[in-house]
């Protein structure tokens, strides 16, 4: 087992309070799976695509109804995403744990990407269009260089 790399903090905050959420809730799933023995894996995946099926689709759902203009792009992450997690389902339910270990690595290596720079520009959207303006993110214990 490999330990916790991605930890929910103030730093994944985006201000969009449904969004952090989901987020949150995703974080927490990835570092229950980094966490799992081997015989844990599998319902943890099926949990975790669950789970990512329908956050994504939140998403993808708002980037439509809103004109989101990059759209395609972050959609187009996001069935990548998916798919990658549905063929390792089936490697997984095949004996084949290191690719599922594999898998929650590239997860923790992406995700932080993702939300700062995809889901950040779609926080900032979704928030100008309800209220005029950027989300406000108070976050704790970072330091100023």
């Amino acid at each position: 087992m490999t330990t916790t790399t991605l930890q929910w903090d103030d730093s994944l905050l985006l201000g969009e309070p449904q969004m952090d959420r989901v987020h949150q809730e995703f974080v927490e799933l990835v570092a229950r799976m980094e966490r799992a023995g081997d015989d844990e894996l599998a319902p943890l995946l099926e949990e975790f695509a669950t789970h990512t099926r329908a956050h994504f689709e939140m998403e993808n759902q708002w980037m439509t109804e809103t004109a989101f203009p990059p759209r395609e792009c972050h959609i187009d992450e996001h069935a990548a995403v998916m798919k990658s997690v549905d063929e390792v389902r089936v490697l997984l339910a095949q004996g084949n744990t290191a690719i599922c270990r594999g898998l929650i690595q590239e997860l923790v290596r992406w995700f932080p990407s993702h939300a700062h720079h995809l889901d950040s520009a779609l926080a900032h959207w979704v928030s100008k269009l309800r209220t005029g303006g950027k989300p406000v993110v108070i976050r704790r214990g970072l330091t100023l260089r």
